[in-house]
């Protein structure tokens, strides 16, 4: 196993990466609804049709950055977990989830893993975690689980005896038609041992269907899915997990604290997106 204060990219290859700017791209996009500056004029574009079509696009974007901190607290602070995958882990924003677990426990250990190049060219600049634990990116497709679970770097940072938490953060709706995303997340948390934990968001079209369907046709058109499900469906990737209260919830819902600023002021329904985090038994 690789000591602290490694160099956690030495093992990978670093071959030039084509970006496509002259395209929008989702991850790009996120950052600038996020407020970011990774991202390029196709993006932006996007981005407004984004808004036009679903005007609270920026705060979803928000209240799911703030969820996961909140998350990655919770897991790291009251569950003690010490080891987190981060599949679909998009283009680095400080504070991002290793800051935020690391500063609760400095040895902590997290592996992001996302299949997209533009975050792999962002993430080598910008993945670096605390000396006395461990930050690691793997290029992995969450389509791909065997792979990913039998990749050799995953093995060699995160210990399948003690728990680990699997975050997918807004990732699971981006998926394939073709992919079945419940057996994908089940393989996965059946290679976890008891204890781990499971933390995600999920879009949703109970609230604001016409909006969701213009919006995945906007992505639809330059090459991405967008798969938008109800609460019922969300719920179904926690059978067989103890839901964590307050259960699944509107992101905006789910432990908000103090410092979530603007949580308030949105509805039920004004934010669909849904959020949990479930402890495997």
């Amino acid at each position: 196993m690789a000591r602290p204060g490694d160099d956690w990219m030495a093992a990978r290859p670093k071959p030039p990466v084509e970006l496509h700017t002259d395209r929008p791209h989702a991850a790009r996009v996120y950052d600038v609804l996020l407020g970011g500056k990774t991202n390029y004029p196709a993006d932006r574009k996007a981005a407004e049709k984004t808004l036009a079509a679903l005007p609270n696009a920026a705060a979803i974007a928000r209240q799911n950055r703030a969820f996961m901190h909140r998350a990655a607290r919770y897991l790291a602070e009251e569950a003690g977990v010490r080891q987190f995958l981060d599949i679909g882990t998009g283009i680095p924003t400080s504070p991002n989830l290793h800051e935020v677990v690391q500063s609760v426990a400095p040895r902590s250990r997290i592996v992001y893993a996302d299949n997209d190049p533009i975050v792999l060219a962002h993430s080598r600049a910008l993945h670096t975690g605390h000396p006395e634990g461990r930050t690691v990116y793997l290029p992995a497709d969450l389509c791909r689980p065997e792979a990913l679970i039998e990749d050799g770097e995953l093995r060699a940072t995160l210990d399948f005896d003690r728990p680990v938490a699997l975050t997918l953060v807004a990732v699971l709706h981006w998926l394939p038609a073709e992919h079945d995303p419940y057996a994908i997340v089940s393989r996965i948390l059946d290679a976890l041992p008891s204890g781990s934990f499971l933390a995600l968001t999920h879009v949703t079209n109970d609230f604001e269907p016409a909006a969701l369907e213009e919006v995945a046709d906007t992505f639809q058109a330059e090459g991405s899915q967008v798969n938008a499900r109800s609460k019922a469906d969300v719920l179904r990737f926690f059978d067989g997990l103890e839901l964590v209260e307050p259960g699944l919830q509107v992101v905006q819902r789910w432990r908000p604290e103090r410092t979530d600023l603007g949580a308030d002021a949105f509805g039920d329904a004004d934010i669909p997106l849904y959020a949990g985090v479930a402890r495997k038994g």
